[in-house]
């Protein structure tokens, strides 16, 4: 949809546009410099608008004046607006950027936890010596139950047919095995 100009910007836009087309003569960096200085803080100050981050503001600006660059031929021949296309350009550059923006994961953060660098497996073996204490108090219905299912990853039929007890009575030792365990290892749980 085209917007109508009024009087004051279509006189502002054939001044600008000449300024542009006598610095053009002279070369395209100054016509691109023309275009900037007249119309660079405009588009700053919406793209910060839109994004609230000026870096960013900044780098779409850019490529706003870089397109500007590549197609100044056709945009000092034509008879439009030239901020009006501009203004265009810097809008779809920040829609398509909040769009490719949204649909990006979330980076992970810059500096490292140093406990993931120092560790050297020693949480591993903090938690499997902690586990096997666990495991201990537990009676020796309930410790051979947890190995036949967690440890030897059998299923609690197989388990039971293993240890020579019913189907239904292995999975009641594994529950109450599963339930102790969880008391002993998180102090919350109230018994």
């Amino acid at each position: 949809m085209e917007q109508l100009l009024t009087a004051d910007e279509v006189m502002s836009n054939a001044g600008l546009v000449t300024r542009v087309r006598d610095t053009a003569a002279t070369g395209v960096d100054d016509a691109l410099k023309t275009l900037y200085a007249d119309h660079g803080r405009a588009l700053l100050a919406y793209a910060e608008r839109f994004t609230n981050d000026r870096g960013r503001a900044e780098d779409v600006v850019q490529e706003t004046f870089l397109r500007a660059w590549r197609r100044l031929p056709g945009l000092l021949e034509d008879h439009r607006s030239v901020r009006a296309w501009l203004f265009l350009v810097t809008r779809r550059l920040l829609v398509d950027s909040a769009r490719a923006e949204s649909t990006r994961p979330a980076l992970a953060d810059e500096e490292p936890t140093i406990e993931g660098i120092v560790d050297g497996g020693f949480d591993r073996l903090l938690d499997h010596t902690i586990l096997v204490e666990a495991m201990q108090r537990l009676s020796e219905p309930h410790q051979q139950i947890l190995v036949e299912t967690f440890f030897a990853g059998h299923p609690v039929h197989v388990a039971a047919a293993r240890l020579g007890v019913p189907p239904g009575t292995a999975r009641s030792r594994l529950h109450y095995a599963i339930s102790q365990l969880r008391r002993q290892l998180d102090p919350r749980i109230v018994a």
